[in-house]
C-alpha cells in the first residue's frame, strides 16, 4: 500500500516566502491536497521574478501544490476565502500578525464558517505578548533569539549563519501544530488554532550555549568554529590539504580512537590530553596537534581514516558537493529536474518517511492562478458565468 499518511486531508496554503511554504510543501508531500493561494501578483518569491535567486526556493517549495489566485482585498475574494474554508480541513498561513484579521478572515472568522477547520499560523512572535505586533523575519529573529550573539568568532561581530534555519524551524513547527490538531480533531471532533512563534521555535537551539551561560554564569565570548562553552577539544573544522574537515570527540574513548587514527597512540596518555577538562584547558595544543595530521592529507583521506578508527567526522562540503551527495542521491532525498531557466536543478523530496511508503512525483509550480477555475469549480461550485463576473471585478486571477 502506498496511500500517503495525510491522504484525504485538503489545506488552504496561504504561505509566504520560506516559512509557510515549507510547511505546505511537507503536507503535499505527505498526501494531503495543498491548495495554494496567493495574490493576484503572486506570493513574494514568485513576484521577484522568474529568473532570480527566489526561483530556485520556489520551485523546491511549492512543488505538489495547486495553484489559485485571490484578490483579498475584494469583498469577492474575501467571501470565496470563506466558502473555501468550509470545504477544507486546515487553512494556514504566515503573514504579518493580524493580516487576515484585518479582513475578517482569520481564525476567528474562519472558525465560525467551520468549526471543525484547523486554523494555523506562524509569525515572529506569536499572538500574544509584548512582541506581538513586531515584524519577524530569519535574520532578526538570529538577532532577537540571542543566536547571532554566540555565532562569529571572538573579538569579531555577531553573525547570522547564511542558512534560514529559523524561516524553516518554525515551518517544520506548523506543520507539526498542524498534524497533531488534525489526531486531536479526531478524537474530539472539533477544530484548533495553532499559533506557532519564530522565537519559541528557536530558543530550543540555544541549549548548549545556555548550558554554557548557567555554568559560568555569564555569557562567555564567542567561539567561532570551536564549541560554544569552550568546553570540549577536538570540537573544531580543521584544514586539509584540500579544504577542511570538522571533528569532534565528545568521549574519551573518541579521543584515544583520534589518536590511533592519527598514528599518535601516546597521545591518549598524553597529560596535556588525559581528560576532556585538560584538553579543553589546552585547547589550542590539540588543534596544533590534529591539525598537523589532516593538514597532511585530503579532506576526504582524513574522513575515510575517521570512519575506519569510529571517529566522528565530516568533510566540508561546497554546494556542488552537497548536490551531488552520494546518501542524499541513495535515499532519494534529491532529484535532479529541468528548470526553464537553469537547466537541471536539484530539488528535494520529504524529509519525513515511512516505511512501505514511497514520497509522491514531484511536479512542477504552476502558474499563477492556474487552477483557479477548476478549485473554484470543484469546491464551491462557482459556473462560467460567475467566474467571468469575479475576473471582470478583479476578485481572482
Amino acid at each position: 500500500m502506498n496511500q500517503q499518511p495525510l491522504h484525504g486531508v485538503s489545506v488552504l496554503d496561504f504561505g509566504q516566502v520560506y516559512n509557510g511554504p515549507y510547511c505546505g510543501f511537507l503536507l503535499a508531500q505527505a498526501g494531503a491536497r495543498v491548495i495554494k493561494v496567493e495574490s493576484l501578483v503572486g506570493e513574494t518569491l514568485r513576484a521577484r521574478g522568474a529568473r532570480s535567486s527566489a526561483s530556485y526556493p520556489f520551485a523546491m517549495l511549492n512543488s505538489n501544490k495547486e495553484c489559485i489566485a485571490l484578490n483579498l482585498k475584494s469583498e469577492d475574494g474575501r467571501e470565496l476565502v470563506k466558502q473555501l474554508a468550509r470545504e477544507v480541513d486546515v487553512v494556514f498561513e504566515n503573514f504579518a500578525p493580524g493580516t487576515m484579521d484585518k479582513f475578517g478572515i482569520g481564525a476567528e472568522g474562519l472558525r465560525a464558517e467551520n468549526p471543525r477547520l484547523i486554523y494555523a499560523s506562524s509569525t515572529g512572535y506569536g499572538t500574544v505578548g509584548p512582541y506581538r505586533d513586531f515584524l519577524g523575519m530569519d535574520i532578526t529573529l538570529q538577532a532577537m533569539t540571542g543566536v547571532m550573539s554566540i555565532t562569529g568568532e571572538d573579538g569579531g561581530p555577531p553573525m547570522k549563519t547564511a542558512a534560514a534555519f529559523a524561516d524553516f524551524i518554525a515551518g517544520t513547527h506548523l506543520y507539526a501544530g498542524i498534524v497533531s490538531a488534525l489526531y486531536s480533531r479526531e478524537q474530539t471532533g472539533e477544530g484548533a488554532t495553532v499559533d506557532i512563534s519564530m522565537q519559541d521555535c528557536v530558543y530550543p537551539t540555544l541549549a548548549t550555549a545556555m548550558g554554557s551561560y548557567y555554568l559560568a554564569g555569564e555569557q562567555l565570548p564567542r567561539a567561532g568554529n570551536h564549541h560554544p562553552g569552550r568546553g570540549l577539544a577536538p570540537y573544531n573544522v580543521y584544514e586539509a590539504a584540500d579544504g577542511h574537515v570538522a571533528i569532534i570527540c565528545i568521549r574519551e574513548g573518541h579521543w584515544r580512537k583520534l589518536c590511533e587514527a592519527m598514528g599518535r597512540p601516546e597521545l591518549g596518555q598524553d597529560e596535556r590530553f588525559v581528560d576532556a577538562a585538560t584538553r579543553a584547558a589546552n585547547m589550542e595544543a590539540v588543534d596544533e596537534v590534529v591539525t598537523a595530521w589532516t593538514s597532511q592529507l585530503g579532506k576526504e583521506q582524513v574522513f575515510e581514516q575517521c570512519q575506519e578508527h569510529g571517529v566522528i567526522c565530516a568533510p566540508v562540503k561546497n554546494l556542488d558537493d552537497v548536490i551531488s551527495d552520494p546518501q542524499l542521491q541513495a535515499r532519494g532525498t534529491l532529484e535532479l529536474r529541468a528548470h526553464e531557466h537553469f537547466g537541471a536543478i536539484a530539488q528535494m523530496h520529504t524529509p519525513l518517511r515511512f516505511r512501505d511508503i514511497e514520497p509522491p512525483e514531484l511536479t512542477d509550480v504552476g502558474e499563477l492562478g492556474q487552477d483557479t477555475e477548476r478549485v473554484l469549480m470543484e469546491l464551491v461550485g462557482v459556473d462560467a458565468a460567475e467566474l467571468a463576473r469575479l475576473r471582470a471585478a478583479e476578485a481572482v486571477g
